[in-house]
């Protein structure tokens, strides 16, 4: 995670703060891939671009990530930290006084973010479609994505429903379908998603 950076900051934030580091090279670098791998995914990203936007030698870009792929794979670990551990499930958390509230705040969280104007849908989704689940990157997306069905299940137990690992599955399915309609252009696709997922809670009951 980039020195200095706040829970919630958009990519362009982070940058800023990776600015005021000018000594901090490798930060520099993931503050602009983190920005252009969000919006626009990994294929259309290619080295010289991030090299020159960072402002590093080729040689200082390389000493910090020796491939591309190893670049893709910090850049998923600050996705990871930075949009599903603070973004949505802590923001969750502070929303919601009880479990079933929180995990119903997601949601919440989610409609928010899609009404932004700098909502770039799931990077984990992204690169896995991009990339393929066979390809390493691919197959660390799908390790990210399972992480997050790890902090819905654990809401799950804490809220005391049953059959934890097929409700965060569920679950989930709304998270990602959510996600993808609210690229269509669907701004209700929160509310929508929360609907039903008021639904899998209750049936999740006994």
């Amino acid at each position: 995670m980039n020195q200095g950076a706040e829970p919630g900051q958009t990519p362009a934030e982070i940058q800023v703060v990776a600015s005021l580091h000018p000594a901090d090279s490798r930060s520099r670098i993931l503050a602009v891939a983190y920005d252009l791998f969000s919006r626009r995914g990994v294929r259309d990203v290619g080295v010289n671009e991030l090299i020159e936007r960072s402002g590093v030698a080729k040689a200082t870009f390389y000493r910090h990530f020796p491939s591309k792929d190893s670049l893709v794979l910090a850049f998923l670990a600050q996705r990871d930290q930075l949009w599903t551990v603070e973004a949505i499930v802590s923001q969750a958390r502070l929303r919601g006084t009880t479990p079933t509230e929180q995990l119903l705040a997601i949601f919440d969280v989610f409609g928010d973010w899609f009404v932004r104007d700098d909502f770039e849908a799931c990077s984990f989704i992204n690169v896995l479609l991009e990339m393929g689940p066979a390809h390493p990157l691919g197959q660390a997306s799908i390790d990210y994505l399972a992480k997050i069905r790890g902090h819905v299940q654990a809401l799950a137990v804490e809220a005391g429903l049953q059959r934890t690992e097929d409700f965060s599955r569920s679950w989930h399915i709304l998270m990602k379908g959510s996600i993808v309609s609210a690229s269509e252009g669907d701004t209700g696709a929160a509310k929508r998603a929360q609907q039903m997922a008021g639904w899998l809670i209750e049936h999740h009951r006994s």
